[in-house]
């Protein structure tokens, strides 16, 4: 059996398991989880080799945040942890691109994280002093990340995972500072959605100063603030209050209208919602959009029922796909976002 450590968001272990479990069926192979309510994490086990078949990575879950194989438990002594770290890593080991201390994304698990803090200066000394580099620049080179996750100080598991599959951030948290300016804290969602669900390439030739975007249900104008920042022109609809300095900008016109109606006179280069509604009504009308020609890519969020969640999900994506079969349709519960995932659908051969 080969074993995955998983993080995600706390209260979405079971969805995240189903989705796992989905996956590696249609890898062909099996697995099934180890997970416990509101625990952050889950232990996923697959049968035979865990390169053959069910290899995922972190963009390819909506519901993973970050996972990577679990090389070998350890047991560590009140002293000389390190020594104990050192002992488990495999003979073959040479050079690593960076060293992840990890603990669950809970309000104990957090309590681990001044630990983490202080075993960071002392693990990666010990690693150099035992001949192995630690080098950042060794990403491209495809050197493996070191991972440590810490169930407490005397137990951890060990791991390494591909930095071309994993993500950029410790535990796939991308923690954003919130801009004062910003007229609401959604506003995080849209930016982290940008650096996670497109590449750097795609950021530089989609959100060009010049293009056009329209909110759909925009008040107060969290989502149409990152536009705007980037010097996008916006349309924010909604009856309720725009910020007012941001309307000053003269980037946004507001349309009092209502969001399932609202239709751009010409295509926009975006379409964003953030609107509390059925998942499967917002995603008939990305789809209506996209399918139309009003806008050229959409990012939105799908609030999540109570139950089901994962099935919800993969039934509005299965939809979307099928109505846009040449389009890229990406998803993934942000670190930012509570009972919703955020989608993006846009084609990336397709015109800027």
């Amino acid at each position: 059996m080969a074993r995955w450590l998983v993080h995600c968001r706390p209260g979405f272990e079971n969805d995240c398991a189903a989705e796992l479990g989905a996956f590696a069926a249609a890898a062909g192979t099996s697995g099934f989880a180890r997970a416990k309510a509101e625990a952050a994490h889950l232990i996923f086990e697959t049968a035979g080799d865990a390169a053959a078949g069910f290899d995922p990575g972190w963009t390819e879950l909506c519901f993973a945040r970050e996972l990577w194989p679990v090389h070998a438990e350890l047991a560590l002594p009140e002293t000389d942890r390190v020594s104990a770290v050192l002992a488990a890593l495999p003979p073959q080991a040479r050079a690593f691109s960076a060293v992840r201390l990890e603990h669950p994304d809970t309000n104990e698990g957090k309590a681990l994280s001044v630990f983490c803090r202080k075993f960071q200066a002392p693990i990666e000394r010990g690693l150099k002093a035992a001949g192995l580099r630690i080098d950042a620049t060794l990403e491209k080179g495809r050197a493996p990340c070191l991972h440590l996750f810490f169930i407490d100080s005397r137990q951890a598991l060990l791991g390494f995972s591909d930095p071309a599959r994993s993500a950029p951030w410790p535990m796939g948290i991308a923690r954003l500072k919130f801009p004062r300016a910003a007229p609401s804290r959604s506003t995080l969602k849209l930016e982290e959605a940008f650096l996670v669900l497109m590449t750097e390439a795609e950021r530089a030739r989609w959100l060009v100063p010049g293009m056009s975007a329209v909110d759909l249900g925009a008040a107060p104008g969290g989502w149409s603030w990152q536009f705007v920042q980037r010097g996008l022109r916006v349309i924010a609809v909604d009856n309720g209050p725009m910020d007012a300095a941001l309307l000053e900008s003269g980037l946004v016109e507001h349309r009092r209208e209502v969001g399932f109606r609202f239709r751009p006179a010409r295509p926009v280069d975006w379409l964003v919602c953030d609107m509390v509604e059925q998942p499967q009504r917002i995603a008939q009308l990305m789809g209506d959009w996209l399918e139309q020609g009003f806008a050229r890519r959409a990012i939105f969020n799908l609030k999540l029922p109570m139950k089901k969640r994962q099935a919800m999900v993969a039934e509005c994506l299965v939809a979307l796909r099928t109505r846009l079969p040449q389009a890229s349709v990406r998803a993934k519960q942000l670190y930012h976002d509570r009972e919703e995932v955020t989608v993006m659908v846009a084609d990336p051969g397709g015109p800027s």
